[in-house]
Parts: C-alpha cells; structure tokens; sequence
C-alpha cells in the first residue's frame, strides 16, 4: 500500500461500519498507527490534540475491528471497514455524524442514520452471555435449557408475531417481532451461525 501522508505525516481516515456503510468518524493515522491498524486488526489512529498514538476503545471499550482498509484514488486517504462496538462518538451518539445541517427528508436521508447496527450488538450480547453466564440472565436461562426450549420461545414468539398482525396492532407487532428476532438470535449463537452469514445470504437474493 503506498500511501501519501501529509506534510504532518498524516492521512485522514474515514470510519464507515461495516454492516450499514453508515459513517461513523473521521480521524487522522500516521504510519505507526496504520501499522499497528494492520497487525492488531482493532482501528488505531493519530491524536493531533495530545500528539500519540490512540487505540480506539482504549478507554470507553467502544473498539473498531477492522475488517478492511480501502485507499481513495489518490492514495492520500484512507476508509476503515470496521465492525463497531458500542458507540464511535465520545458524546454517546452512534455516529460522530449526527447534526443535521440539511435533511430533505427522503428516504436515502434516512438510511444514512440506519440502526440496524443493533442487531449486532444484541448479538455479541448474547454470545458473551454464552462464553460468560451471568447469573440472572434469560439469556443463559435459554442455553442452559438447550435447544428445544429455545425452539419453542421461537414458536411462541412467531405465533405471537401473526396474532399481533392479524390484531392489525402496529405497537404489538413492533414488540412481538422483537421478541422473535431476539429469541432467533439466540437460536443462531447456540447453532454457532453468525449473522454475517444470514447478511451474506439475503444479499446474494437481493
């Protein structure tokens, strides 16, 4: 990768995730950070105000895996593809984009504030739980009973899903498709299917 950094030894990174292309920050990296972006694959990047080298969620937790660098046409910018935990903004937004300067209002508009990034986190939740129960949690509940209960909540929860529908309920379906997606998800860790494989799936249909 030949990079052109700045004058300063820099190139501006622009942080998109890797799920919805939402943007999520803009930093700076110099050579060091970008090459220990490389080797430890969790984004790392230059503070210009306190002169070092961060590690994104060094501090929060909030880390950046990253899945893939890209370089613009002119080599002097760089994109990071990553997989966000929690949030990339220190103000607890999801985004360090969120100040609406102008909002037609459009459809496309909105999909730049996608949120389906939840449900990757509702997923590493319930895989954590997995690798570490906690004592308390419906979710370790659910694995300790094992698969056939875990069948039957999604039974359960699907024929909840269709009353709610057939009740014409916008509120009851909202909360009952939620119950399914979490109880599916739960299913998907137990079976160790990652959701990156049903993405790919629905892609490769769309």
């Amino acid at each position: 990768m030949d990079i052109k950094f700045n004058e300063n030894g820099l190139v501006p990174v622009v942080t998109v995730d890797c799920f919805t292309n939402e943007v999520l920050m803009l930093a700076y990296a110099n050579e060091e950070a970008v090459a220990k972006t490389l080797e430890t694959k969790r984004a790392h990047y230059y503070s210009r105000s306190r002169k070092k080298l961060w590690l994104k969620g060094e501090t929060s937790g909030n880390y950046q895996y990253v899945r893939q660098i890209r370089s613009d046409c002119d080599d002097d910018t760089l994109m990071y593809v990553v997989e966000q935990k929690g949030v990339a903004c220190h103000t607890g937004e999801r985004s360090c984009f969120h100040k609406d300067i102008y909002n037609d209002g459009s459809e496309k508009a909105a999909k730049t504030q996608d949120r389906s990034y939840i449900l990757a986190e509702v997923y590493d939740v319930i895989m954590d739980r997995a690798k570490n129960p906690k004592e308390g949690s419906y979710t370790n509940y659910l694995f300790e009973k094992g698969i056939d209960k875990i069948l039957k909540k999604v039974g359960e929860e699907a024929a909840e899903t269709i009353i709610a529908t057939k009740n014409n309920s916008k509120k009851e379906i909202v909360l009952e498709v939620s119950d399914l997606l979490y109880h599916l998800m739960v299913m998907l860790v137990e079976k160790n299917i990652d959701l990156d494989e049903i993405y790919k799936e629905l892609e490769s249909r769309r």
